[in-house]
């Protein structure tokens, strides 16, 4: 799967997740940048991210990432 198809559907796990049909997120996207985006909703897009490649990240991976690009990286590694 390419990378832009990776971001798309990302962003639109973000617009479901918290609700919010206006959400761009990029790959330098940080939580504090998206005001709905705390530690709770933190842990949904995460499992909604899971469901949706059909995959599981550790803890260490999760708490690793530091934006949206570094997500989409885990994401890509573990599908191709």
């Amino acid at each position: 799967m390419e990378r832009n198809e990776i971001m798309k559907i990302v962003n639109d796990i973000f617009v479901d997740v918290l609700d919010n049909e206006d959400i761009k997120i990029n790959e330098t996207t940080t939580a504090k940048e998206v005001e709905e985006w705390d530690s709770l909703t933190h842990i949904q897009l995460v499992v909604a991210i899971e469901k949706r490649f059909k995959t599981k990240f550790t803890a260490a991976e999760i708490l690793s990432w530091k934006n949206v690009g570094q997500m989409c990286d885990a994401i890509q590694n573990r599908i191709n």
